[in-house]
C-alpha cells in the first residue's frame, strides 16, 4: 500500500457545453476569482487550470485587472497553467491543428510566466496515435490522461510510444479526473476515506504516492481544502498539496515498465462516446472547410506576398482552435451552442479567404484580364480541371487553352449562359430609375461595355472585361434625360451580356507554383491535342482509361481500377433506426433497416472529354421516427429521393462520388456501402500524422458497449477499397469484414439519453437537441473510391487524397486585357513517397528574421529520403514550437533523411 497521498486541486472546464459560452465564462470568471483569493491567503494551496490557456484568455478579458496577481502565482509554481490552448476532440481536427494547438497555448502560457510542461489530456474521447510524438518534439516528457487506456495497463503509469518510436511517461488517470472527490465528502472523515482508497487501490501505486484529483466539471474546490488536508494528514498516510507537474516530476519514479504503442481507444476504463464522430455532420464539414482555407491562406502568404498577415491568420488559427474543444466539433452541446461553435468556425474560414484572396491577387495582377491565374497549394505539380466563366465561342467554332507555353490545351464547354438579362417596356419618365441600378459601371454583376441609345429604345451591352474604353454615367444621364424629353410615350430597355460560357480547362501547375491561360476560340477543336485518354460515358457508364464505373439494375456502382480490381455494389445505402444520443448510436430494440430503393433513375449529364457525369436517383422509404417508446420505427414513411454523383476525370485513378437528400426522417442512421471482394480483418485510416490500422472489434469493459466504429479523416482503406474523404468521418467494417460503411448522417434529439442500450451511465443530462436531427436540411457528402489490389499504398492514397481534398485556387487576372501570360513560377517541391505536407508558413525570428517553414510527416513504417527544392540558401531544423535544433547551409535543394511515421520541421531562408 502507498504510504503518502498527493492532491491536486483543479477544475475542469467545458468552455461550452450544455450552455453556451458566455454562460460557462460566467461561471468561470467567479470560479477564478475563489482560485486567486484562495491561493493568496493560503501559502499551501496550488490549482492546476485544466492544461488549457482558454480559461485564462477567457478569464482576463473579463478581469484584466488581475493579471499579474495570476503570474505571481504562475511564477512562484503554485498555479499551473497551459500547455494547450483548449482541450481538443485529437480525431476532429487535422494533425496540423493539434500542433498550432500546442503552440499558441504553450506561447500565451509563457508570457504570463511558463507552461505547465505536461501533455494534460483529462477528457479527450480516445488518443491519436501521433500524440507522444507531438509532446516530445516539443520538449514535454509526461502526460497525464483517462480514456482510452488498453486493459494491459495494471498501474498507474505507462510510456505511451508513437509509431516513429517516441514515448512519453503517462500517467493513467484510471479513476478519473475527480478521483479525489468522494475522499473529501466528509470533511472530517477524509482520512479514514483516504486510507481505504489507497488500500482498495494498492496494486496500482505501487510505492508512488496516491494520486487524487480533487476537482470536477466547472466548480473551484472549497476554500477550506487546504485546511480539511492539513488536518487529515498523518504520520501513516501523509498528504501533499500540489500541481499535476510537481505530481508527476516530483513525487513518483520514473521506471515504468508497460508500454502501450499506438492509438488509445479502449472502452476498458472509461467510455470514449464514439458515436460523437458522426453527429452534427455540418459541424464536421465546416472543420475541413476551415482547416483547408487557413492552409492555402498560409500557403500563398507565404510564397506570393508581400504582406505579412500574421494577425489575421492568428485571428484564424485561434477560432479554429477554440472550436476543436472536446464538447465543441463533436456536437454534444445544446443547439444554441452547436450553431455558435459552426459561426466560429465560419468567421475562421472567412478570415483566412480574406488572407488568401489578397495573397494571389498580387500575382494576379501580372495576369491579363482576359485570362485566369491558377496556384497549386500541393508541393508537387499536378494536372487538374479548373472551372471558369469565359465569352461563349461563335457559332460553329470551338473553345481552346493557351497555356504560358503557349501549348494549346482542350476545352470542354459545361452550359451556356443566357444574354438576354432584362427585356423592359415603360414610359419614357421612367428612365431615369432605370439608370439608378448602375453603380459606377457595374450592371446586373457584370460592367457596362457599351450601350446604344436610339428614339424609344436604351440598349445596354454587358461584359465581364469591357473593351469599348471609358464609361461615363454623367454623360448617360444627360443624354438619356435629353432622348426621354425628345421622345415621349413608351421606350424599350434591353440589356444584353456577351455570350458566356462555363468552360473546364485542364491546367499543368509546378509544385506549389502559379501559371495562367486564356481560352480563345478556335475553329478546329479536334485539332487539340491531348496527353491522356479521355473521359468518355453512356447511358450507364462511366470511363477515362483508369478506371471504369457501370450503374448496376439497383443504383450500385461496379468499378474497375487500372489493375483490374472490381469492386461491386459500391454505394449501397442502407438505413436504420438510432435510438442513441450525440455521444454513443444505439439501434431501437427491433430496428427496420431499409437497404432497397422502390425507384432507379439514372441520366446521363455531361460525355468528356475531361469529364463525364452520371446522376444516379434512388428514392427510399424511411420511417418517419421512432415510436413513442423508441423502440420501433414509425409505420409512417417518407419518400426521400437520394441522388448520387458519379463523376470521372481524364488523368485520374478514382471516382468522385457525392451523394445529397433533402433529410425529412428523424432518429436514423444512413451509411454508403463498400461491398469488398474477400472478406478482411483489418482495415486503414489516415489522420493526424499516421496511418492507423485496426481489427474487427474494439475494447471493452467498461460500462459502454465497444462497437467497433472508428474515426478517419483523409482515407479509410479496406482491402483492395480505398475511400478518399472530404471531412472527418466514422466507418466500420461490417458483415464480418466484408463490407465497409461509412456514415453519411446521424439524427438524433438528445445531448445523452438516461436510459441507453449501449452505455450503462449518463453521458450528459439528457437536454432536447432538435437541431441534431437535421430535419429539412440537405444533407451532402463528397468522396472518391480507389480500387487497387495493392491497398492503400500501392494506390498512393497518400497524395491522393491531397489531390482530391485540395483543389486549386483560380482567380482572373487584372492587368489589361490581351497582354502576355507570365510565365509559370515554382514555389516549392516536395519529393518523398508518402510524404504529407501538413503546413507552409511565413514565420520570423528576432535573429534570423523571415523565413518560410515547412511540415513533413512521413506517412509510411519505412525510413526515406525526401528533397526539398525551391529558392533558399539556409535551413533550420526546428521542435514544433519552432526552437532551433540545427543549421545547414544549402543551395536551393535539400535532403532529408525522413524516419518511418517521423514529424520533421524545417525553417528555409
Amino acid at each position: 500500500m502507498s504510504n503518502s497521498a498527493v492532491f491536486v486541486p483543479h477544475f475542469h472546464w467545458d468552455r461550452e457545453w450544455y450552455e453556451p459560452f458566455q454562460v460557462f465564462r460566467h461561471r468561470l470568471v467567479a470560479a477564478l476569482d475563489t482560485v486567486l483569493e484562495t491561493a493568496e491567503a493560503n501559502p499551501d494551496f496550488r490549482f492546476t487550470v485544466d492544461g488549457q490557456m482558454a480559461a485564462i484568455e477567457d478569464y482576463l478579458e473579463m478581469r484584466p485587472e488581475n493579471r499579474d496577481r495570476l503570474v505571481a502565482l504562475v511564477t512562484e509554481g503554485r498555479l499551473a497553467i497551459g500547455p494547450w490552448l483548449i482541450l481538443l476532440d485529437e480525431f476532429l481536427c487535422s494533425g496540423e491543428t493539434i500542433v498550432r494547438n500546442l503552440q499558441m497555448g504553450w506561447a500565451a502560457a509563457e508570457r504570463l510566466g511558463g507552461a505547465m510542461p505536461i501533455g494534460y489530456l483529462p477528457d479527450m474521447f480516445g488518443h491519436v496515435a501521433q500524440m507522444p510524438q507531438i509532446l516530445a518534439r516539443a520538449g514535454i516528457e509526461h502526460a497525464a490522461l483517462w480514456r482510452g487506456v488498453p486493459g494491459s495497463v495494471d498501474g498507474h503509469a505507462f510510456r505511451w510510444r508513437a509509431p516513429d518510436g517516441s514515448e512519453v511517461r503517462t500517467e493513467f488517470l484510471f479513476d478519473g479526473y475527480d478521483n479525489g472527490l468522494d475522499v473529501l465528502l466528509v470533511p472530517d472523515r477524509i482520512g479514514r476515506a483516504l486510507g481505504e482508497y489507497a488500500e482498495m487501490t494498492s496494486e496500482r501505486w505501487g510505492g508512488d504516492p496516491v494520486l487524487a484529483m480533487a476537482g470536477t466539471d466547472h466548480n473551484a474546490p472549497d476554500p477550506q481544502l487546504a485546511a480539511w488536508l492539513r488536518k487529515a494528514s498523518g504520520a501513516e498516510l501523509p498528504i501533499t498539496v500540489a500541481t499535476l507537474d510537481e505530481y508527476i516530476r516530483g513525487h513518483v519514479r520514473d521506471e515504468v515498465s508497460a508500454v502501450v504503442t499506438g492509438e488509445l481507444r479502449s472502452h476498458v476504463r472509461g467510455n470514449i462516446l464514439p458515436g460523437v464522430l458522426s453527429v452534427r455532420l455540418g459541424l464536421k464539414q465546416r472543420m475541413a472547410v476551415a482547416e483547408r482555407t487557413i492552409d492555402h491562406a498560409e500557403r500563398m502568404n507565404a510564397l506570393w506576398s508581400r504582406r505579412d498577415d500574421s494577425p489575421f491568420l492568428s485571428l484564424a488559427w485561434h477560432k479554429i482552435i477554440e472550436s476543436t474543444a472536446h464538447d465543441s466539433v463533436v456536437g454534444s452541446g445544446t443547439d444554441e451552442t452547436c450553431d455558435q461553435v459552426a459561426a466560429r468556425l465560419a468567421e475562421a474560414a472567412q478570415t483566412a479567404r480574406a488572407v488568401r484572396d489578397a495573397a494571389l491577387a498580387e500575382p494576379a495582377a501580372l495576369v491579363p484580364s482576359d485570362a485566369h491565374l491558377v496556384a497549386n497549394p500541393l508541393p508537387f505539380g499536378r494536372t487538374a480541371l479548373v472551372e471558369v466563366d469565359v465569352a461563349a465561342p461563335p457559332a460553329g467554332t470551338g473553345l481552346a487553352a493557351i497555356a504560358t507555353d503557349g501549348s494549346v490545351q482542350p476545352v470542354q464547354l459545361i452550359a451556356e449562359a443566357p444574354t438576354v438579362l432584362s427585356d423592359e417596356h415603360m414610359d419614357a419618365s421612367q428612365l431615369e430609375r432605370v439608370l439608378r441600378r448602375i453603380h459606377r459601371r457595374e450592371l446586373f454583376g457584370r460592367l457596362i461595355d457599351r450601350y446604344e441609345l436610339t428614339p424609344g429604345q436604351l440598349v445596354f451591352h454587358l461584359a465581364e472585361v469591357p473593351t469599348s474604353g471609358p464609361f461615363d454615367l454623367l454623360i448617360l444621364r444627360r443624354e438619356v434625360a435629353a432622348a426621354a424629353a425628345a421622345h415621349p410615350g413608351e421606350w424599350r430597355v434591353l440589356t444584353v451580356e456577351e455570350a458566356r460560357a462555363t468552360a473546364l480547362v485542364p491546367v499543368q501547375v509546378p509544385a506549389s507554383g502559379l501559371t495562367a491561360f486564356r481560352v480563345e476560340p478556335r475553329e478546329d477543336t479536334a485539332a487539340v491535342p491531348t496527353s491522356y485518354d479521355p473521359a468518355t460515358a453512356s447511358d450507364r457508364t462511366l470511363s477515362n482509361g483508369l478506371v471504369e464505373v457501370a450503374v448496376a439494375a439497383d443504383g450500385t456502382l461496379d468499378i474497375t481500377g487500372s489493375d483490374g480490381t472490381v469492386l461491386n455494389g459500391v454505394g449501397r445505402l442502407v438505413d436504420g433506426g438510432d435510438r442513441g444520443d450525440s455521444y454513443n448510436y444505439a439501434p431501437p430494440a427491433h430496428d427496420l433497416l431499409v437497404p432497397d430503393p422502390t425507384e432507379i433513375t439514372v441520366d446521363l449529364l455531361e460525355d468528356g472529354p475531361l469529364r463525364s457525369r452520371l446522376r444516379v436517383t434512388r428514392v427510399y422509404a424511411w420511417p418517419a421516427a421512432l415510436s413513442a417508446d423508441r423502440d420501433l420505427r414509425d409505420e409512417r414513411t417518407v419518400p426521400t429521393p437520394v441522388e448520387t454523383l458519379v463523376e470521372v476525370r481524364a488523368g485520374e485513378p478514382f471516382v468522385r462520388v457525392s451523394t445529397s437528400f433533402l433529410n425529412q426522417s428523424a432518429d436514423h442512421r444512413l451509411r454508403f456501402h463498400v461491398p469488398l471482394p474477400e472478406p478482411v480483418a483489418t482495415s486503414s485510416s489516415a489522420g493526424q500524422f499516421a496511418v492507423t490500422e485496426r481489427g474487427l472489434t474494439a475494447e471493452g469493459g467498461w460500462g459502454e458497449y465497444p462497437l467497433p466504429t472508428f474515426p478517419a479523416s483523409t482515407f479509410v482503406s479496406a482491402g483492395p477499397a480505398t475511400v478518399l474523404l472530404d471531412h472527418s468521418s466514422e466507418y466500420e467494417l461490417v458483415g464480418d469484414g466484408t463490407e465497409l460503411a461509412v456514415t453519411l448522417l446521424r439524427a438524433i434529439g438528445s445531448i445523452s439519453v438516461n436510459i441507453h442500450p449501449l452505455r450503462d451511465e449518463p453521458a450528459a443530462s439528457e437536454i432536447p437537441t432538435p437541431g441534431a436531427q437535421d430535419l429539412g436540411m440537405r444533407v451532402e457528402n463528397r468522396f472518391a473510391v480507389v480500387p487497387s489490389a495493392t491497398g492503400w499504398r500501392g494506390a498512393n492514397a497518400v497524395a491522393l487524397a491531397e489531390e482530391f481534398r485540395n483543389d486549386v485556387l483560380v482567380t482572373r487576372g487584372t492587368a489589361p486585357a490581351g497582354g502576355q501570360l507570365p510565365p509559370d513560377t515554382a514555389g516549392l517541391h516536395v519529393d518523398g513517397q508518402d510524404v504529407l505536407v501538413s503546413g507552409i508558413r511565413r514565420v520570423t525570428d528576432d535573429e534570423l528574421g523571415t523565413g518560410t517553414e515547412l511540415r513533413l510527416a512521413a506517412m509510411r513504417d519505412t525510413a526515406s529520403t525526401v528533397r526539398v527544392t525551391g529558392t533558399f540558401s539556409e535551413a533550420t531544423t526546428v521542435d514544433l514550437l519552432g526552437r532551433s535544433l540545427s543549421r545547414t547551409q544549402v543551395a536551393n535543394e535539400l535532403e532529408l533523411a525522413i524516419g518511418a511515421w517521423e514529424i520533421r520541421t524545417v525553417v528555409l531562408r
